[in-house]
């Protein structure tokens, strides 16, 4: 996949690019709603012998439509949204600066420099897409700005449980702890990427050697708790437990961040500095303080015992 990134106004002209079809959105977490509009677009796009671009925007829009509204984290970072996409197997990825001045384009100036200025022949978005200045632009009304000249797909609402499934929705799913829940709606485990750094070390004194991550970007975090994970280090994967949160037992003052802590199972390797991936796979239970070390260590146990029973059985015992 070529990733081109592109500030408006830009100077690129129609032959520079390959006749495409073109799958527009944020798609932040690319879930299985945005899967749905790129799938669609690649499927067109195979019919009609042509590529199959995708067009995103970065920052999100909120940050200049709707200043303080914007998500102060995001599900997918642009490094990742990038892969992701690449995986559903996307030719070209336009990335556009979302800018005040790029915000301010008419629905038919954006159609005619971004649309037809980039050789698209079939326009695919969401049923609740919008574009141009004010979202005037929709996909009902897109034929209208269009003037026929390029043919146009909404996707209907993609649904879960009833409810559309949707960026705000998985970070509120996230944010509550069920990342369970949210690999549904994602298709894929929630993840986060980082670094080994060094923490207290304490858990290697108590029998529970962990991991600490230094997150690499602006991620949504799972609020504090033990959670059942699997770590990617190096291309390989291990099961294990991740503890978010204060580390109550040992600390009287707060700190003022949550710790991410990893104890991986049936590892023992020194690898501080290493890039890890961490998959969110369930909740096991919320943090707690206990009276003693002892007490602490006989959870931790109980903890590793249900995270290795539910990736065994994909479930968790009855608590």
């Amino acid at each position: 996949m070529k990733t081109i990134h592109i500030s408006h106004p830009h100077e690129l002209k129609r032959e520079d690019f390959p006749t495409s079809v073109m799958a527009l959105g944020y798609f932040d977490g690319v879930h299985l709603g945005h899967q749905q509009v790129i799938l669609a677009a690649k499927n067109t796009a195979d019919r009609e012998g042509v590529k199959t671009s995708v067009m995103t925007f970065h920052p999100h829009p909120s940050a200049v439509l709707k200043k303080g509204c914007e998500p102060k984290d995001l599900i997918t970072p642009l490094r990742e949204k990038i892969k992701i996409i690449e995986g559903l197997g996307a030719d070209f990825l336009y990335i556009v600066e979302f800018s005040p001045e790029f915000a301010s384009l008419s629905p038919e100036t954006f159609i005619e420099q971004y649309i037809i200025g980039f050789n698209v022949c079939h326009v695919v978005a969401g049923f609740d897409f919008t574009f141009g200045k004010f979202g005037k632009g929709t996909m009902e009304n897109f034929q209208e700005y269009a003037k026929g000249r390029v043919k146009s797909t909404a996707v209907a609402k993609y649904s879960n449980q009833d409810q559309k499934v949707s960026s705000t929705r998985i970070r509120s799913v996230i944010g509550a702890g069920d990342v369970e829940y949210a690999a549904e709606l994602l298709g894929r485990p929630y993840y986060v990427k980082g670094i080994v750094i060094h923490g207290d070390k304490r858990g290697r004194t108590i029998g529970f050697p962990t991991a600490n991550i230094g997150l690499s970007d602006t991620y949504i975090v799972p609020p504090t708790g033990v959670y059942a994970v699997k770590a990617e280090i190096d291309g390989a994967s291990f099961n294990g437990v991740c503890n978010v949160g204060y580390k109550p037992t040992f600390y009287e003052k707060r700190p003022g961040q949550p710790s991410i802590e990893v104890n991986l199972f049936d590892f023992n390797r020194e690898i501080y500095g290493s890039d890890i991936k961490i998959e969110w796979y369930k909740r096991l239970r919320s943090e707690k303080k206990f009276g003693s070390v002892g007490e602490l260590v006989a959870q931790i146990t109980k903890d590793k015992e249900e995270a290795t029973r539910y990736f065994k059985e994909g479930k968790l015992t009855e608590i």
